[in-house]
Formats: structure tokens, sequence, C-alpha cells
């Protein structure tokens, strides 16, 4: 009996338990059918500021090239905010939210966002804002930060704003343009009007932070300086397969689910191969610029690669125009002649056509010059040609193994140098023998004095006789 019992007790609660369980589905599907405006979620985001469009109240335009979709504008309507989004229970797990922007490297500092991120143009701060997810964003904190949004931590680039939101926050404003594709926020003012700074602060570091996307990004420029678009525009064409935005006059709210804000730049004018996407190197970018400018990628130096049998090796030497330019310039140009070169000046200017100087660069073995800017057109030869560079005096020669020397080595270019005496630079004259500028340039760095001195006073007026066997050493390597 006792067993006959337990059969009907376990048979009884089975029955009992199923249903409870047809009764309980019942009342649900009653409940959803019968009270529709439960079987949809609001999405963060929505604003009473500007409209916002349901998926079945607007039919969006085509996307155009690049999957951009324009979305169309309606009447205003009165919308829910932020604080009526539904509540996570209390025993959902909420995953704690990566950092989004990054201040800890000494040269630059960056932003970037995966998710809902909209891009605001304003003619004094732009500003991008990051919804996070619904999952994330109750718990979430309302963060702003300010972005000098280039390589490199100089007063004078404009600052991008950057705010993350949460439940709490005014509404960002809604998209009236949508992308697929990722941007990437970035500014081209600066000291770009100098074509050191233009590679070392922008274009270089521009290839690190954008080549891995392999044109399939959109560049949105703050302080858009339209002449440097312009001059360096086979680079850009080399990188983003879209139209450049003028940021700060940009009228759109256009979305991305990728934004990146600002350039990484590892070094001067130099690339760390472990830090870069798809370890990305300094060889790797000189080779990129030539493509985008059509030489020829893989040729040896003109010299071995030209057949004809009264050729010369040939030497571009860079004449400056204001401070340490070669005061006797036509005598060096007579010594390099009478050394063997074909010898092409060149007083490269702001308004150098880049297309046709960066052909004639490419034609040399040799590019001569003292230290500064114009050397930067090393970039434009070929591998093994020789960058000589004239040191000046006064204990640059940091500099010019930071800033050219080196970064020269890793193009896979060869290096020659000539460092001047005290009696080859004017400074001699003009401040005596027996100056601290002359016997003590390192006191004359630490009282703060230098630059004025070495960098803006300073012309150079070679020995040629003692120049000449360093001509000779040139001449010798091209011919190895």
């Amino acid at each position: 009996m006792k067993f006959i019992r337990k059969i009907t007790y376990t048979v009884t609660e089975t029955w009992l338990g199923l249903g409870f369980l047809l009764g309980f589905f019942l009342v649900l599907a009653l409940y959803l059918t019968g009270f529709p405006q439960f079987a949809s979620t609001e999405t963060y985001g929505s604003s009473t500021e500007m409209e916002r469009f349901a998926p079945e109240e607007v039919a969006l335009t085509p996307p155009s090239q690049g999957g951009e979709t324009k979305i169309p504008q309606e009447e205003p309507k009165k919308t829910e905010g932020p604080e009526n989004i539904e509540e996570p229970k209390e025993t959902e797990e909420i995953v704690p939210m990566n950092p989004i922007c990054d201040f800890s490297d000494w040269r630059y500092d960056g932003c970037e966002m995966h998710g809902d991120a909209r891009a605001v143009g304003h003619e004094n701060n732009s500003i991008v804002y990051f919804i996070p997810p619904p999952s994330l964003i109750q718990r979430a904190e309302a963060h702003e930060w300010k972005i000098r949004s280039q390589s490199r931590k100089i007063v004078g680039i404009r600052e991008v704003i950057v705010k993350s939101l949460n439940s709490s926050s005014p509404a960002a404003p809604e998209c009236t343009i949508r992308k697929n594709v990722p941007a990437l926020v970035f500014a081209t003012n600066g000291l770009t009007f100098n074509i050191w700074h233009a590679f070392s602060d922008v274009l270089l570091p521009l290839f690190t932070t954008s080549r891995a996307f392999d044109g399939e990004v959109q560049f949105l420029i703050t302080d858009y300086q339209d002449w440097f678009v312009r001059k360096y525009n086979k680079v850009f064409k080399a990188l983003t397969n879209y139209e450049i935005i003028d940021l700060d006059n940009d009228r759109e709210v256009r979305c991305y689910e990728h934004i990146v804000v600002g350039l990484r730049g590892h070094r001067e004018l130099s690339i760390d191969p472990a830090r870069a996407p798809r370890n990305y190197d300094t060889f790797q970018f000189r080779m990129f610029v030539r493509d985008a400018y059509s030489l020829p990628l893989w040729l040896d130096i003109p010299y071995k690669a030209n057949d004809s049998l009264d050729k010369k090796p040939r030497m571009m030497i860079i004449l400056r125009g204001g401070s340490r330019k070669f005061e006797n310039a036509d005598e060096i140009i007579a010594a390099a002649e009478k050394v063997g070169f074909e010898v092409i000046k060149s007083e490269p200017g702001f308004n150098e056509d880049m297309n046709d100087f960066a052909k004639k660069v490419d034609s040399c073995d040799v590019l001569l010059g003292a230290h500064g800017a114009g050397l930067t057109n090393m970039i434009f030869l070929r591998t093994n040609a020789i960058l000589f560079q004239v040191v000046p005096w006064g204990n640059m020669n940091w500099a010019c193994n930071i800033f050219y020397n080196d970064p020269a080595r890793e193009m896979r270019l060869r290096v020659l140098e000539y460092n001047i005496t005290a009696e080859e630079s004017t400074l001699y004259e003009k401040y005596g023998k027996d100056s601290v500028v002359i016997n003590d340039p390192e006191q004359l760095e630490k009282w703060g004095n230098a630059s004025v001195a070495y960098w803006a006073e300073q012309n150079l007026k070679l020995d040629i006789s003692r120049f000449t066997p360093v001509l000779e050493q040139a001449f010798q390597l091209v011919k190895e």
C-alpha cells in the first residue's frame, strides 16, 4: 500500500506541475499580444532636440558608395529620454566597460570607440559622442575628454571633445548620415607648413594609424587646411577610398560603429614596428609614399639602373634660404662636379609641386644638405641611395641622428655625415673664438640659449679642401 500511495503522489505532483506551466505560458502569451507597447524596448540616444526615426517609420534611401545612408528629416516629435530605459535586473552580470581614451603615451593622446559613435562638427571644438550599449549604460560613468588629435602634444592643435555618455546624460544628437566603415578624426594644423612636421607629425602617423584599414576608412579632419590636403593629395588618396570631411564646418551628425580620434606617432619620422598594426615599419612607409607618387619600387639607385656609358652619379644639393644655408654654395657644387657628380641644385619652397619634386629626388643617387627640413625629401630616394647630412656647429649630432640619420637607416638608405669645425660656422666671426658659443656649446644649452645661436643665427661656409674627401667617399659608395 505504501508503494501504491507513493506512485499516486508522484503522478499527481507531475500533472500539477505541468498544469501550472501551461497556465503560465497561456497568461504570458495573452499579456504580450494584448499589450503591444511592451513588445519592444527603447534604445538609448533618443532626443527631444532632434527627431528620432524608428526603422518602421522611415524608408531609408539606398546606400551610396561606402554604405553611406542619408537619413531624411521629419517634423520633430516628442520622444522618451534615456531615463525610460529598462532597468537591468539586479542579478544581471554587467561586464565593465574598457577605457576608450588613453593619455599614457608621452607623444600623443588617443581615443577609440566601438559601437554607437557620432561625430558632430563645430567651428570651435568638434565633438565625438560615444553611447555605451544598453547592457552597460545604466552603470557607466559619463566622461568628457579634450584630445589634441595629432601625433604630438603641442599647443596650437585644435582639440576635439570626446563625450562618453550614460543614462543620465543629455541625449546625443540623432544621426543624419550613417557610414558602415570606420572613421578617423585628426587635425592638419600645427607646424605642418614645414615639410618635416608635415611628414613626422601627420602623414607618417596617419599611415601608421589608418593603413591597416586598406582604404576602408573615412577621414574627418579638424582645423582643416585645404592647402595641406591638396599638396599631399596622393598620400590621402592612397589611404582612404572616401570623401575627406572638413569636420569643423560640417553640419551633419555622422554616425559610425568605429571611430578613432588622434594619430599614433611613435618616434621622430619613424615607426616602431612592435607598436604598429601589422608591424608596419619606416621602410614600408617610404615604399608606400613612393607607390603613392608612382615612383618605381624595386629599381636600383639611378646610377646602377642606367646603362648609359657616359652616365654620372647624380647628387641633389638642398640650398636653404634661411638659417644654416651654405655661404659658399657655388664652391661646394664645383667640388662635387670635380669629384664626378652631376649636380642638381634645389631650393624647395612652400609651393613646391610634390609630384614633380618627388620625381627629381627619385632620379638622384645622393641627397646633400645641411641639417634642416629639406632633408625630409629623402623619403623619395631609392633603396641604398645616400643621405649626406652636413652637421652644423653646436653639439647638433643628436638632432641630426634622431630627425634624419636614424629614420634614413630604417628606410634602408645609406648615411654620410660631415661635421663642420667652428671656423666653418658664421658664429665664429660673429661671437669670436673665445666665446661660450664656440668653446662650450653644452654650457650654452644649459643656459637655454643654444637654439637661437645654433639653429637660427648660424650659416655654413665649408672648407672645400676638408670637405672634398667626404665627397669622394660618397662617390665611391654610389659605385659599390
